[in-house]
């Protein structure tokens, strides 16, 4: 009889845990919500409004679509609709995890900009968190502001100049095997992806291609997992493992593994050096406890290093590749400028800044493909924002490629390629409305590796542009697809025109 009234009380008590959390919590927050103007689609029991998610975006996942840059409703095809049926903020959830996304630009703003500490990233699990670790990116609090000092330390200005020459080098490379398709077609994405983890491995952590490639391999299985996953709830996860979390785990020991060989090799080379590895190792080994961070820490900044300064790179290179195969004008207009600072040189420091044709493109490619596809945070308490009142605990979730098209600030044709809109500069361009261009982040968390992804696309590009003129093949498919960055699923396919010397 003891048993049997142990187990009512328990299941009792899960049965009440499970109806405050997964309905009186939701149906609290959807009235808090609601009564405020934030409506959305209707909450479901279990699911939340995953299974709609999923219902739209396997269908803008069926195949390419037509030659157009407005990519929004192909990327985030959940978004773009409930933005027509609910307004520039509406309500979503996870399960019973309530989320407000948020495309009006002084909300945005105020949440990114986190100026009372209250707007956290939220914690990662499951893969994401085998993917990031509880590095840079993720990390909090003090923790966040002694990686965020060695990683400002390890990208500053001098730094980045001292990369210029590794840069040009894994160019250079790429070049080289260039030859082989003069007027032919050839996948650009492919080189470029080659290319960037080049530079990345050979400027942050002083490592092998190979031993990049190893790493870039793994962590793209990584980003796969969590992009085929990232609406499916499953409310028994913790009692048993799927085919694809045991296979997440073995990809998680073979990173570690392989990031642990680099770090171990700088250290029986009894020199750390002076790129970001070494900065790392400084600190790991770091006689201050203070200042000090843990091996885990210094593998984790390995992970998120490696992946950010390859993806980042690439996929904005790729897209910039696109748009001017395309635009063949501005395409002639680059490669004039390129010519006027630098000739046949490869490309310096000094002449970078003087780069403002091609700067106006870059910013214009991120504008229309940006890396990523939404910036997230998690209110700590409850909290006023503008004129809403959210609970604690609310996630909030911004998409740069929605305030990238917000017709008020860009205007009719905002979903064209018109890199003049930045000729005067981001703030003219946005009408001194930051939150309008968010390719980076924004506020304190602005990505760090900013210049750097600046920097080695403005070298490749003036590189390319001194030897080639490119078209765009009749067989580019056209299938933008958000996996970790904005990437091009089906490559670009471009045919190559080498240029007289």
């Amino acid at each position: 009889m003891v048993i049997i009234n142990f187990f009512v009380s328990l299941i009792s008590l899960i049965l009440i845990r499970f109806i405050y959390k997964a309905i009186w919590i939701p149906l609290r927050v959807q009235r808090m919500m609601n009564t405020q103007g934030i409506t959305g689609p209707r909450y479901r029991l279990i699911h939340g409004t995953t299974k709609e998610s999923m219902v739209l975006r396997k269908e803008a996942l069926k195949g390419p679509m037509e030659l157009s840059h407005d990519i929004f409703p192909k990327i985030q095809p959940h978004f773009y609709q409930w933005m027509k049926l609910y307004g520039k903020n509406f309500l979503t959830w996870t399960g019973p995890q309530p989320h407000v996304v948020i495309t009006e630009p002084e909300i945005a703003k105020e949440i990114l900009t986190n100026k009372n500490g209250v707007f956290i990233k939220i914690k990662s699990r499951g893969n994401v968190k085998k993917l990031l670790g509880d590095g840079l990116v993720m990390a909090e609090g003090a923790k966040w502001l002694k990686l965020r000092k060695l990683a400002n330390h390890a990208f500053y200005a001098e730094s980045l100049k001292e990369m210029i020459p590794s840069m040009i080098a894994s160019v250079e490379t790429m070049l080289q095997n260039w030859k082989h398709y003069h007027g032919r077609e050839m996948d650009v994405s492919e080189h470029l992806k080659i290319m960037s983890s080049d530079v990345i491995s050979r400027t942050a952590f002083g490592s092998s291609y190979v031993e990049g490639k190893n790493i870039f391999d793994m962590l793209t299985k990584l980003g796969f997992l969590i992009f085929k996953n990232a609406y499916k709830i499953r409310p028994f996860e913790r009692i048993w493992k799927t085919r694809e979390e045991v296979e997440s785990d073995e990809i998680e020991r073979s990173l570690r593994g392989t990031a642990m060989s680099i770090v171990r090799k700088r250290e029986e080379a009894g020199d750390y050096g002076t790129d970001f590895l070494g900065a790392l190792l400084r600190a790991h080994h770091d006689s201050d406890k203070k200042n000090r961070i843990s091996l885990d820490d210094v593998i984790d900044e390995c992970k998120v290093f490696f992946l950010a300064g390859h993806e980042t790179t690439s996929s904005l290179l790729s897209w910039t590749i696109l748009l001017l195969a395309i635009h063949t004008d501005w395409q002639e207009k680059a490669r004039k400028e390129v010519l006027e600072i630098y000739g046949q040189q490869n490309p310096t420091a000094e002449g970078l800044p003087r780069l403002k044709t091609a700067n106006m493109i870059i910013n214009e490619t991120l504008r229309l493909y940006c890396p990523a596809a939404s910036l997230v945070r998690q209110g700590t308490r409850r909290v006023r924002v503008g004129r809403y009142e959210f609970p604690a605990k609310m996630e909030f979730h911004i998409p740069p490629l929605a305030l990238h098209r917000n017709q008020e600030i860009w205007g009719k044709d905002a979903h064209l390629f018109k890199p003049e809109r930045f000729a005067e500069g981001v703030a003219a361009a946005t009408k001194n409305n930051p939150m309008a261009f968010l390719p980076f982040g924004y506020g304190p968390r602005t990505c760090v590796g900013l210049n750097f992804a600046s920097n080695e696309t403005k070298i490749a590009l003036s590189m390319i542009l001194q030897r080639y003129s490119f078209t765009l093949s009749k067989n580019y498919s056209h299938f933008p697809i958000s996996i970790i960055t904005t990437r091009p699923q089906c490559g670009v396919h471009i045919i190559l025109h080498p240029l007289q010397q």
